[in-house]
């Protein structure tokens, strides 16, 4: 029998099914061959040899063809595979006829191709293949050629020669019948898992569109409340009397002023984002320049940066994922703006990003579904920031994990997956 699988299988269950069927015939029709030459050279048993080494022959060149198909791109169907079960039990009931018919301690592997059949098959065809099973052993109640021989006991013993055959029997069966069934079964909650991954994929999916298009609406109605605060802040500072009400007033039209950039930015990343392919940087330049466009925004925190690992990494980014990870920094800037400490390590494969800060910490309750919904950690927050997040990072082939430290706070992790890109010099 062949040893080796074919370089390219089919994936589908079928297939998969199809495989350990052809596994197990081959170690069914080689026990079957070792039985007959044992019982024939050693126990001397008045066989018709031709047509039982013809049978087992014949099996075993259906077993390679069977093992020839299965690289073949052509998916494996039900009818094929009960096909399949139907060679077999043929198979098994030529080869009863000559060795004892319904007499032969074997007899009862015709319940693996049944409980194969019921394990994999439709119920239709789990019927056809209990059906042929009886009908094949009834007719091997009438029609067969005894072994007298298998009536004698095993020397030494009072157990008959069918006795300890039906132990065999039993045996290969339970094995095979537990093998298969753990395959089997481990194959359908693979199903599953990657089924219920689908479907929360397909679900993620859907809340990122719908924030999508709320937040596309949203930033459109944004421009014209924003440019009348710009026009206001404008006059209030002309009014203005005093240095101290003019600097407050600047530091509010600076404010604006990155609100709009920020809906400038959002605009022309949606116009371009399907042709232009995210851009290689290094990690240590593009992580400053996002601390910089994040600082202007949140001037009221303090941070400590360290970098550590090797001495340049290149990672693939583009505007979604700087606003992912100045997400993040608003996460821990909210839960306290004192002393946020981050860490960029760059090792052999990914870009490591820990981000600290000092606050409360994450409710142990929710921590294990954040970013996987709409929750927050923050009283009044919506969770979406972090969703977002999540997705963004996820879809650039990183993730997002977050830590209660253990001397308090929380700990993010980013880890997103280094590239060999640089970009081209001019």
């Amino acid at each position: 029998m062949p040893q080796s699988l074919p370089l390219s299988l089919p994936l589908t269950p079928p297939s998969r099914n199809l495989i350990r069927l052809t596994i197990a015939r081959g170690i069914t029709w080689t026990g079957f061959l070792g039985a007959v030459i044992f019982g024939i050279e050693v126990l001397g048993f008045q066989l018709h040899v031709l047509p039982i080494i013809g049978i087992i022959v014949a099996m075993g060149l259906f077993n390679i063809a069977t093992w020839w198909r299965l690289g073949r791109p052509r998916a494996v169907t039900d009818i094929e595979y009960l096909a399949h079960l139907l060679v077999d039990i043929t198979g098994l009931t030529v080869v009863f006829h000559f060795t004892g018919g319904a007499t032969n301690p074997a007899i009862t592997y015709y319940l693996l191709p049944v409980s194969i059949a019921a394990a994999t098959l439709p119920w239709r065809h789990t019927w056809i293949t209990a059906a042929a099973a009886m009908a094949a052993y009834t007719l091997l109640m009438v029609f067969f050629e005894p072994i007298p021989e298998l009536s004698r006991p095993v020397p030494g013993t009072n157990v008959s020669l069918r006795v300890l055959g039906m132990w065999l029997n039993f045996a290969l069966c339970a094995g095979l019948i537990t093998w298969l069934a753990y395959k089997m079964a481990q194959s359908v909650r693979q199903r599953d898992r990657a089924l219920s991954r689908t479907r929360e994929s397909a679900l993620r999916s859907e809340q990122i569109l719908a924030v999508a298009s709320q937040a596309a609406g949203t930033a459109h109605e944004l421009g014209t409340p924003l440019s009348t605060m710009a026009v206001l802040l404008s006059e209030m500072r002309e009014e203005a009397e005093s240095s101290h009400m003019r600097e407050d007033i600047d530091l509010l039209r600076q404010q604006v002023d990155t609100c709009k950039g920020h809906l400038r930015r959002l605009a022309a990343s949606a116009e371009r984002r399907q042709s232009d392919p995210p851009e290689p940087k290094e990690a240590r330049q593009w992580l400053g320049d996002v601390l910089e466009r994040w600082l202007v925004m949140r001037p009221d925190v303090s941070y400590q940066m360290t970098v550590s690992g090797e001495n340049e990494g290149w990672l693939l980014t583009d505007i979604s994922l700087d606003q992912a990870v100045m997400n993040l920094f608003n996460n821990a800037a909210d839960a306290n703006p004192e002393n946020i400490e981050i860490t960029l390590q760059r090792t052999r494969d990914v870009i490591i990003i820990d981000i600290r800060d000092h606050g409360a910490g994450v409710p142990i309750e929710i921590a294990d579904q954040l970013g996987d919904t709409f929750i927050s950690s923050k009283s009044k927050g919506m969770g979406i920031g972090l969703f977002l997040t999540h997705a963004t990072v996820n879809r650039f082939g990183g993730s997002v994990t977050l830590y209660n430290h253990e001397d308090g706070g929380t700990l993010t992790e980013v880890s997103l997956p280094r590239t060999e890109r640089r970009p081209l010099e001019t």
